[in-house]
C-alpha cells in the first residue's frame, strides 16, 4: 500500500484530495506547510492560524495522522526574498509559482520522500498521465475554470513523479458537493484569495516593512513630466488604478507601461491599443524549464501569457542556454518582467519560463 503525505492548506481542495485518496486506499497522511510566523510582521488578517485548524479538523474527520511542518524559513528564503527582490529590481515575481517548485514540489517533497512517503498531493486541479516514453505528463484540470497547470510550470520530471493530483477529474462544484455528503468540516470554506501568507493584506502594504520609498518622476514615453510616483515598486505593468494620475477630458485613463529603474521614472501611456509599450507581440522568455524534454527546435505551440489567460498561438524559436523567443500571433497587452509564460501542446502542459 503506497504512503501518501497530502498537502493540507485548510482549505476544500486538499481535503477533498485526501478524501478521495483514502477511499481508494492509500496509506494517507495529513501535514500543514507552515510557511510564515505572524510574529515576525503581525498581520491582522493573517489566515495561518485559521488554516492550521482547519486542517487538523480535516485530519481529524478522516482519522488520519496529522503534523505541521515548519519550513518558515526556507519560505522566507526562497519565496519572500524572491518576491522583495523581484520588486527591488523592477519586475513583477510570481510567488506562487516558486512556491510550488521550491517548497511544496521541492524541499516538502523531500521532507516527505525520506521521511518514507511514495508521493505527496495537493489539491491542484491537473491531471497526471503515463506517455508512451516511460515518463509522465500534466494536463490541463477537467474544470478549466478551475485549471492550475499555469502554476505548475516550473516543475520537472522528477517532481511529477512523485506527486498526485486527485481532485484535477473533478469540477469544482463536485468536490464541493463530495465535501458535503462526507461531512468534512470545512466543505462550505471560501476559497483563498491572493498570496498564500498574505491573506487578504494587499502586496503593497506588505512591500512597505522591506522596501523604502524612492520618489521620482511619472512620464510619458516621450518624457513629458507628468507628476511624481512614491516609489516604482509600488507599480506594475498594466496598473491603472492607483497612479495618482486623472484621466483625460475624453475620460481615458492613463496605464503604466514601463518602470525606467535606471531613471528611477514611472512610463504611463492612455490605455489605447497603440500606445507605445502596452502592447508586445515578440518577446525573450529565460529561465525555461520543461516538464519532459526539452523543446530545441523551432516550432508553434500554444502559451498562456498569464494564469487566466486563454491560450495564445505562438512561433517557439529555442536562442540557447534556457532562453527562447516567443513570437504571439496576437499582441499581448502589458507582458511584465519577471512574469511567467506557460508553454502547452493543447492540454498538455510543456513548461514555462521568465519574460526577459
Amino acid at each position: 500500500m503506497k504512503k501518501i503525505l497530502v498537502a493540507l492548506s485548510g482549505g476544500v481542495d486538499s481535503a477533498v484530495a485526501a478524501l478521495l485518496l483514502k477511499e481508494q486506499g492509500y496509506d494517507v497522511s495529513g501535514a500543514y506547510i507552515r510557511t510564515w510566523m505572524n510574529e515576525e510582521m503581525p498581520l491582522a488578517d493573517c489566515p495561518a492560524q485559521q488554516d492550521i485548524e482547519d486542517s487538523r479538523s480535516v485530519a481529524q474527520h478522516l482519522g488520519i495522522d496529522y503534523e505541521i511542518v515548519n519550513l518558515v524559513n526556507e519560505y522566507r528564503e526562497h519565496v519572500v526574498n524572491y518576491l522583495v527582490d523581484g520588486y527591488q529590481r523592477g519586475i513583477t515575481p510570481n510567488p506562487d509559482m516558486m512556491c510550488n517548485r521550491e517548497m511544496k514540489f521541492g524541499i516538502f517533497q523531500n521532507y516527505a520522500l525520506q521521511a518514507g512517503f511514495d508521493a505527496i498531493a495537493t489539491g491542484h486541479y491537473v491531471r497526471k498521465c503515463d506517455n508512451a516514453n516511460g515518463s509522465q505528463d500534466l494536463l490541463e484540470g477537467l474544470d478549466k475554470n478551475k485549471d492550475q497547470t499555469y502554476f505548475l510550470a516550473l516543475l520537472q520530471q522528477s517532481q511529477i513523479r512523485h506527486a498526485l493530483f486527485p481532485v484535477g477529474e473533478l469540477n469544482k462544484p463536485d468536490v464541493r458537493e463530495l465535501a458535503q455528503e462526507r461531512k468534512l468540516p470545512n466543505a462550505l470554506k471560501k476559497d483563498s484569495q491572493g498570496i498564500c501568507f498574505l491573506g487578504d493584506m494587499n502586496i503593497r502594504r506588505f512591500l512597505e516593512y522591506y522596501i523604502d520609498d524612492k520618489p521620482g518622476n511619472i512620464v510619458t514615453p516621450e518624457g513629458k513630466v507628468l507628476g511624481r510616483h512614491r516609489g516604482l515598486h509600488r507599480y506594475t505593468t498594466g496598473q491603472r488604478r492607483g497612479i495618482g494620475i486623472p484621466s483625460n477630458t475624453d475620460n481615458e485613463f492613463y496605464v503604466v507601461t514601463a518602470l525606467d529603474m535606471e531613471r528611477n521614472e514611472l512610463v504611463v501611456a492612455f490605455d489605447r491599443p497603440d500606445s507605445p509599450g502596452l502592447f508586445t507581440q515578440e518577446v525573450e522568455v529565460y529561465g525555461l524549464s520543461f516538464v519532459n524534454r526539452c523543446i530545441s527546435e523551432p516550432c508553434r505551440l500554444l502559451a498562456k501569457p498569464r494564469y487566466r489567460d486563454a491560450s495564445q498561438a505562438i512561433t517557439y524559436t529555442p536562442t540557447g542556454d534556457n532562453r527562447a523567443k516567443v513570437s504571439f500571433d496576437v499582441p499581448q497587452r502589458a507582458l511584465s518582467p519577471g512574469q511567467i509564460l506557460a508553454l502547452y501542446d493543447g492540454d498538455k502542459l510543456l513548461g514555462g519560463g521568465f519574460y526577459q
